[in-house]
């Protein structure tokens, strides 16, 4: 079965065309850093204009890309959720017209699952069950995966996520966007011990996450310091960053024993940080765990990894209606 994957929940205008599941024919990713870059952030309402420029261009070259012909597509999967309304809309509503020209099964898929099935699209992938890790925009959850079809959720951020720290401390220090390969390229020069972050870990037992602790305890020491030199900026940088990392790698590891795991999973943005997933790695090699990463093109929001979920979906007859809408708030339909 060809389908037809596309992603549009915040700053990323994707399509892929993979074939039963697993195997990537092609993967279009027309990204919006350039025009969100000097706002510090994502700008909703421009993130939405960006889409319905590229929608189209995006998937006819994902077409021509994967060799195929339009009639040779069997199913189309689409982000549904959770992420930006307006940007969701311009991906969902292309796929169900799409889908309702043509009389194809449509899969709405819910964009944190997806990025847990980023990890399938690998070679070596993580045996169930497994601790699954995914960072993606405002979300900073863990999960037990039991099965393809089975994630339960044991915590998520209470106030800022991971990824939105690393934005709003790279703003503060005026590194640009997206902050997190800015900090960690910056990072990599300095001693990440130097400055002492808090580091929150909540009640005991507890796998929910808290940055914004984190994040004023950077501001504070970034305006009572007068931080302005590229050096003193790079300081900052190391020592918040190992802040994060002591942080998920704590919690990722208490959960995996929790559930008696000996593999992790780490998916979405902060996936990338290489330092992360070299520090946790180093970790978990006397817990005998085993830790796996998607490739950087997989990382961050792509459409691959979405028509890789709506295809198991579709696979269980799991297809949506033409009154179906998008949602923003997390949620497993």
């Amino acid at each position: 079965m060809i389908v037809l994957g596309i992603e549009s929940s915040c700053d990323e205008t994707a399509a892929s065309i993979v074939q039963n599941g697993t195997d990537i024919l092609s993967s279009v990713v027309a990204s919006q850093i350039d025009v969100h870059n000097k706002y510090g952030g994502v700008v909703p309402e421009l993130a939405s204009r960006m889409h319905i420029e590229a929608i189209t261009p995006v998937v006819d070259e994902a077409i021509k890309k994967a060799n195929i012909k339009i009639e040779d597509i069997a199913a189309v999967a689409a982000t549904r959720g959770p992420g930006l309304i307006g940007a969701l809309l311009v991906g969902f509503c292309f796929a169900k017209s799409f889908a309702w020209a043509r009389q194809l099964p449509l899969a709405g898929v819910n964009h944190l699952e997806a990025h847990i099935y980023s990890l399938f699209l690998m070679d070596k992938k993580p045996a169930f069950p497994f601790i699954a890790l995914v960072v993606s925009g405002g979300h900073t959850n863990i999960y037990h995966v039991t099965s393809y079809d089975h994630f339960e959720l044991l915590g998520q951020t209470r106030d800022d996520a991971a990824g939105e720290a690393f934005d709003k401390v790279a703003k503060m220090l005026g590194l640009g966007y997206p902050g997190g390969p800015i900090i960690e390229i910056l990072a990599k020069t300095k001693d990440p011990g130097a400055i002492s972050f808090p580091r929150t870990l909540l009640e005991k037992g507890s796998f929910d996450f808290s940055f914004s602790g984190l994040k004023s305890s950077v501001a504070r020491y970034i305006h009572n310091n007068n931080i302005s030199s590229k050096d003193e900026k790079a300081q900052v940088a190391a020592s918040f960053q190992e802040a994060v990392i002591d942080v998920l790698s704590q919690k990722l590891m208490n959960a995996a024993q929790y559930k008696k795991c000996n593999h992790i999973g780490i998916t979405g943005g902060v996936s990338a940080n290489k330092t992360f997933v070299d520090k946790l790695s180093c970790k978990s090699k006397d817990k005998n765990i085993e830790i796996f990463a998607p490739s950087a093109d997989l990382c961050g929001d792509n459409a691959a990894m979405v028509a890789a979920r709506g295809y198991t979906m579709i696979q269980q007859g799991n297809t949506c209606r033409l009154d179906h809408d998008v949602f923003s708030k997390t949620r497993i339909d």
